[in-house]
C-alpha cells in the first residue's frame, strides 16, 4: 500500500512546481505590470493624436500639419499592434501551460482517487478484524506496540491521502478557471488587435487620398519642398550633436586617470575598407531623386539632396549597408520616422522614410539585418538613404555596390 503515499509525495512537488510557474515570479509579474502600462500610454497618445486630427481637419481638409499628425498617428497604431501581437503570444503561451497542467492535475487527481477507492473498498470488506487479527497475532508485547503504532500511523496517512485528494481537487478547479480567465484574455486581445488594424488601414486610406491632393496642389507642394529643406537642416544639427557627444566622450577618456578602451560598434574600422562594395538598403528599387542638385518635376525649382532617394514597394524591409550601432531614432517632418546609425570612424549612416522599426537606440546591428520597414513620402513609396563622413555628406552612389 506504499504507491498512493509516493504519488502524494510526488504530486506535491508537481503541484508546488506548477502553482509557482502558473502564479509568476515577482519579476513576471512585474514585466505584465509594465507592458500593461506601456499599452495604455500607447492608447492615451493614439487618443491624443486622434483629437489632434479632428481640430485640424475643422481647420482645413488638407494640410501637411494633418498630415504629419497622421504619420505620427499611424505609428503609434503599428506600435499598438506590436505590442497586442507579443501580448497574444504570451498569452498562448500561458494557455498552453495551463492546459498541461490542467491534464497532469487530472491524471494525478484520478491516480489517487482510485488509490484511495481500492483501499477503502478493501477496509469494508476485511473490517477493523483484520487489524484486531495483527495485533493479537503478534509474538511479543514489543511486536505489539510496533504494529499498533504503525495502524494508527497508517490510519493518518489514508487520512492525509484523503486530504490531499481534496486539495488536488481545487488545486484543478483553481487552475481551470485561470484557463478561461486566460482565454478571455486572449480573444479580448485579438479582437482589439483586428479593430486596430482595420483602424490602420483605414488611416492609411485616407492618408494616401491626402497626398494625391497635395501633389496636385503647388502651394502645398511648395510649403512640402520649404519643409524638406528645414527637415535636412535639422538632420544636419542633429549628426553634429552626435559628433560633439563622441568628442566629449573620447576627451573625457582620455582626461580620466584609468585608459579604458569604449566599446566600440561591431565592424568598427571596416566601413572605409566598403568604398564601392556596401550593400544596398532594400534588396529591390530604383533611383528616382540622385545626390546633390535636383530639379523638381512639377515646380522647376532646384533643391540639393544630401542623399538619395529609392523608390519601393510598400512594406519593403531594409537593412543596415554594414555593422554598427543605432544613435538615433527619431520623427521629422517630410522624413518621417528616420534612424542614423554610427559605423564608427566617423561613418554614419542615415535612413528615412520609414515603417515598423525592428531596432533600438544603442542596440548594435550587423550588415543585412532587418531594422524597419519602408513607408511614403508625398513622392510615394520610397526610402531616403544618406552616407557622412562626420559633417561631411558623402554621394551614397559611389559607396553602394554596382548595379
Amino acid at each position: 500500500m506504499r504507491a498512493p503515499r509516493i504519488a502524494y509525495a510526488f504530486s506535491v512537488v508537481l503541484i508546488a512546481t506548477l502553482s509557482t510557474a502558473l502564479s509568476g515570479t515577482p519579476s513576471a509579474q512585474t514585466e505584465i505590470s509594465k507592458r500593461q502600462k506601456e499599452l495604455q500610454s500607447i492608447r492615451d497618445q493614439i487618443a491624443a493624436m486622434e483629437e489632434k486630427m479632428k481640430d485640424q481637419s475643422k481647420k482645413e481638409k488638407v494640410s501637411l500639419d494633418l498630415l504629419d499628425t497622421y504619420d505620427r498617428n499611424a505609428t503609434l497604431l503599428r506600435r499598438l499592434i506590436s505590442r497586442l501581437k507579443a501580448d497574444e503570444q504570451d498569452l498562448q503561451l500561458r494557455i498552453d501551460t495551463s492546459r498541461t497542467t490542467i491534464e497532469r492535475l487530472q491524471q494525478h487527481y484520478d491516480f489517487l482517487r482510485d488509490e484511495y477507492s481500492r483501499y477503502v473498498v478493501s477496509v469494508y470488506k476485511a473490517g477493523r478484524v483484520h487489524d484486531l487479527e495483527l495485533l493479537l497475532s503478534s509474538s511479543s508485547i514489543n511486536q505489539f506496540a510496533i504494529r499498533n503504532e504503525y495502524l494508527k500511523r497508517f490510519s493518518r496517512q489514508r487520512k492525509q491521502d484523503a486530504d490531499a485528494i481534496a486539495r488536488r481537487k481545487h488545486d484543478l478547479e483553481q487552475v481551470e478557471v485561470r484557463l478561461q480567465l486566460q482565454l478571455g484574455d486572449q480573444r479580448r486581445v485579438i479582437e482589439e488587435k483586428g479593430n486596430e488594424q482595420a483602424r490602420l488601414a483605414s488611416l492609411a486610406e485616407d492618408r494616401r487620398k491626402m497626398i494625391t491632393q497635395i501633389r496636385h496642389d503647388r502651394k502645398l507642394l511648395q510649403q512640402s519642398l520649404e519643409r524638406q529643406n528645414r527637415a535636412a537642416k535639422d538632420l544636419e544639427d542633429m549628426i553634429t550633436q552626435l559628433i560633439e557627444a563622441e568628442k566629449i566622450k573620447k576627451q573625457r577618456l582620455a582626461e580620466s586617470s584609468v585608459h579604458e578602451r569604449l566599446p566600440q560598434p561591431a565592424g568598427a574600422g571596416n566601413f572605409a575598407a566598403r568604398r564601392g562594395h556596401l550593400r544596398w538598403p532594400v534588396a529591390e528599387g530604383s533611383i528616382v531623386a540622385q545626390f546633390g542638385a535636383q530639379r523638381h518635376p512639377t515646380l522647376k525649382t532646384v533643391t540639393l539632396n544630401p542623399g538619395i532617394d529609392i523608390a519601393v514597394k510598400p512594406g519593403t524591409a531594409v537593412t543596415a549597408v554594414a555593422d554598427g550601432e543605432v544613435a538615433r531614432i527619431w520623427w521629422l517632418p517630410s522624413f518621417g520616422n528616420l534612424m542614423i546609425i554610427d559605423h564608427s570612424g566617423g561613418y554614419r549612416t542615415v535612413y528615412t522614410h520609414l515603417e515598423d522599426i525592428k531596432v533600438l537606440e544603442g542596440q548594435n546591428v550587423k550588415e543585412g539585418e532587418v531594422i524597419a520597414e519602408s513607408g511614403e513620402s508625398v513622392d510615394g513609396p520610397r526610402i531616403h538613404f544618406e552616407i557622412w563622413k562626420d559633417q561631411e555628406k558623402q554621394n551614397p552612389q559611389l559607396w553602394l555596390a554596382r548595379q
